[in-house]
């Protein structure tokens, strides 16, 4: 029987596909704390009170980075190329979601129009990671190898998420709240399009790995397009709603540091 536990089970138990797996993760977390350090570099005059929060979540994400590559070596593995197809963060940058890494790479500021796009893309790809570090804990969050990098990775996005919601919050209440709802509107869309997507391609790359015969791949295709039908319905919409998070001010303080493995 197919299911998120024993096909993540498979995953980890093979040493190819766990190499993958790590890959596509560290990959993802480094250039992620990259374009945060670069946005806190840019903040502008007016916002400058964001830049300690906004280089603790690029902190937070370089650290997860570091966890996966060092699970990596903990099985004497190196990392391995990241398939374009499988690269969740620059396949949204080319839908155009968030900030495009050649305005980052300049040393102009940004705009506060920039850093709301920013939050708002946050908010709705933070919410992909918290709900993905979720489902890991609870069936993992005991693993003798990965629970104790999960469980700190799962708390750091439940921060990250709850930074987004109370930030978007006070944006709105500044009178920002069109602009907040319609760039949440458009990334959620444009996300859960590039979450199928790269989720069929890992599934793919995984398959081949592991030897799954066709039938389990179409399975497993044919739930991925299940999803993503769910979400294009109506299920995008737990991506762009706003609330105040129990857990106020939450990257207000250091980032945790990585623990040894």
């Amino acid at each position: 029987m197919l299911s998120a536990r024993s096909l993540f089970q498979e995953i980890i138990d093979d040493d190819d596909s766990f190499q993958l797996f790590c890959s596509i993760a560290a990959s993802g977390e480094t250039q992620g704390g990259w374009e945060n350090g670069r946005i806190a570099a840019l903040v502008p005059v007016g916002m400058r009170d964001l830049a300690p929060k906004i280089t603790r979540h690029g902190a937070d994400e370089d650290k997860h980075g570091r966890i996966f590559n060092a699970l990596l070596k903990k099985r004497d593995l190196p990392p391995v190329d990241v398939p374009p197809e499988t690269d969740y963060t620059m396949l949204l940058e080319k839908r155009g979601i968030g900030l495009a890494h050649e305005k980052l790479k300049r040393d102009e500021p940004l705009t506060e129009r920039d850093i709301i796009v920013y939050l708002s893309h946050s908010r709705v790809t933070e919410q992909r990671a918290a709900d993905q570090m979720d489902m890991l804990v609870t069936y993992f969050g005991d693993h003798p190898e990965l629970g104790k990098a999960i469980r700190m990775i799962c708390n750091d996005e439940d921060n990250h998420l709850a930074y987004c919601h109370e930030e978007l919050l006070r944006l709105a209440y500044a009178g920002h709240g069109r602009l907040i709802q319609r760039t949440l509107r458009e990334s959620a869309l444009s996300e859960i399009r590039v979450y199928r997507d790269v989720s069929l391609a890992v599934m793919a790359h995984m398959g081949r790995l592991l030897g799954w015969p066709r039938a389990k791949s179409a399975a497993l295709a044919a739930g991925i397009h299940a999803v993503y039908a769910y979400e294009r319905f109506g299920g995008w919409r737990r991506m762009v709603d706003l609330k105040m998070p129990e857990r106020r001010d939450a990257l207000g303080g250091p980032a945790t540091p990585a623990p040894a493995f």
